[in-house]
């Protein structure tokens, strides 16, 4: 990776091993220069050690405290469904685009269980967050930012990229300092809203214990809840506008799902424990999650001593980047790896068929902690909306004509585009 010597691991067999079988020796993160320079280096995505730990450990116990793969995280998907179904219908099948109100309707889910309330979708201080955030995600795989993180030396060469990515950061810490700040003056310990009350709960009685140089400090607060909104809402948001998307695109997939949720769930509210009578719904979500590829490669990781690795000796403090891409398309482990195919997820008699090699997520000490949020959001998105709705392309454009080239950031997320979305009755 630029001067420095780096290790790409490709293959689900390679990437397992790897990340399950050597968890602790390729367990550490390598945090961009970026990420340092905006003082990123808090919080649990980019950092290590103790702190790392402390810091996973808090944001796991608190958003399963909050609901997360609970009842209770799922009556608020499914209120949050509700307001984007009445939005959606605002448009009266006429095309138009539909990521925004994507994006604040997953964001809306991790404000819930963060900041313990939900936002209108036209309130300008969440737009903002929400808009920045993805700002920051676009910017972070932008080619001048990617070289920037690869041969630091070259940062003159792209000041106005470095630049616009500081301000943005900046504004968005601003805005994030501004609604803990907000929280703090209302805190009571009686009464936990959500994560962050959890944090400064915890914060406040370690102070008052007399510790005063606790992990449980301002940093660590504002990175983490920026990490948990980064990681919470672009990725969900795009796999849906990706599976929208490949609806339009396949209409006899779309015809499939819709006729096995009029078979098995009729016109009452979907929930988590349908899925398993939704082996072919079930299928889709988990197919446009490999096809799509969101996250093609893994955040980066680091050795955390030398190692010895299938045969290649790697010494402490290298980088290593695994790519997903060369697991969700594995041709050893895929029965059709390179095209859009449910069939991937389905047995010979029609059920789920769950595979080793799904890997969206990553793997290991690593692995995406809002994993099972996420999980239970596309589902629960992805089945409600089209029990409501048909997606198909806009007028005058066909089927094939819909183009599922991917628009290159941090993430791979579709072109800007229209549907029409048609409420059915």
């Amino acid at each position: 990776m630029g001067p420095k010597k780096m290790v790409v691991l490709t293959g689900y067999k390679t990437v397992k091993e790897a990340f399950v079988s050597y968890a602790e020796e390729f367990g550490e993160r390598e945090a961009p220069i970026v990420a340092k320079e905006a003082n990123l280096h808090h919080g649990i995505a980019w950092t290590n050690g103790d702190s790392w730990k402390e810091m996973r450990r808090f944001a796991l116990t608190n958003l399963k405290d909050f609901g997360m793969g609970k009842k209770v995280c799922e009556e608020k998907i499914i209120e949050e469904c509700h307001v984007l179904i009445q939005k959606l219908k605002e448009f009266k099948g006429e095309a138009f685009d539909s990521s925004q109100h994507i994006n604040y309707a997953v964001c809306n889910v991790i404000c819930s269980m963060v900041y313990g309330k939900r936002f209108e979708y036209d309130d300008l201080e969440f737009t903002t967050v929400v808009n920045r955030t993805n700002q920051v995600i676009q910017l972070l795989g932008s080619p001048s930012i990617q070289l920037y993180n690869m041969f630091p030396k070259i940062g003159k060469l792209v000041f106005s990229a470095r630049k616009k990515m500081s301000d943005i950061f900046a504004a968005n810490k601003q805005h994030h300092l501004m609604l803990l700040n907000r929280l703090k003056e209302t805190l009571s310990p009686q009464m936990c809203r959500g994560v962050a009350d959890a944090f400064l709960i915890r914060q406040q009685q370690l102070k008052e214990s007399g510790i005063t140089d606790s992990l449980y400090h301002n940093d660590n607060l504002l990175v983490t809840v920026m990490n948990l909104f980064a990681a919470g809402t672009e990725t969900t948001s795009t796999t849906l506008r990706w599976a929208f998307l490949y609806m339009a695109k396949y209409p006899k997939i779309q015809d499939q799902v819709q006729q096995e949720l009029r078979n098995v769930i009729g016109s009452r509210q979907v929930q988590v424990e349908d899925r398993q009578n939704l082996p072919f719904t079930d299928a889709v979500i988990h197919e446009i999650q490999r096809i799509a590829n969101i996250a093609p490669l893994a955040i980066p990781h680091r050795t955390s001593q030398d190692v010895t690795f299938q045969g290649h000796f790697i010494e402490k403090g290298t980088p290593v980047i695994a790519v997903l891409t060369s697991v969700l398309q594995d041709e050893n482990e895929w029965e059709k790896p390179n095209v859009f195919y449910p069939g991937n997820f389905l047995s010979k008699d029609g059920k789920f068929l769950k595979r080793d090699a799904f890997l969206p997520f990553s793997a290991g000490r690593r692995v995406c902690l809002g994993e099972s949020l996420a999980r239970m959001e596309l589902f629960i998105f992805f089945a409600t909306l089209l029990q409501h709705f048909r997606f198909s392309p806009p007028p005058g454009v066909t089927e094939e004509e819909l183009d599922l080239t991917p628009r290159v950031g941090a993430t791979l997320s579709p072109q800007p585009h229209t549907l029409c979305v048609i409420p059915l009755n």
